[in-house]
């Protein structure tokens, strides 16, 4: 009997790691994460991320998500 087949991370799977490791400066897990998708799905999966992110945190805060993510940003407040 073989190897089990290994699984190919969903979009949303790569845009987790990739996001993690850029967080950390892993630059292995950046290359591994970005070799799962392609560009273009791993661009809608981040920003989808970001997107829930912001959100989250605007609830948390009681913020509005626009005022979250000038101040991730380091923006000037809105």
């Amino acid at each position: 009997m073989g190897s089990p087949a290994r699984r190919t991370p969903n979009l949303f799977e790569a845009a987790a790691a990739y996001v993690a490791a850029r967080a950390e400066d892993d630059q292995d897990g950046i290359d591994e994460a970005s070799a799962w998708v392609s560009p273009e799905a791993l661009s809608f999966g981040v920003g989808e991320l970001a997107c829930r992110a912001v959100v989250t945190l605007a609830r948390e805060r009681s913020m509005s998500p626009r005022a979250v993510a000038h101040d991730l940003l380091g923006l000037p407040a809105v």
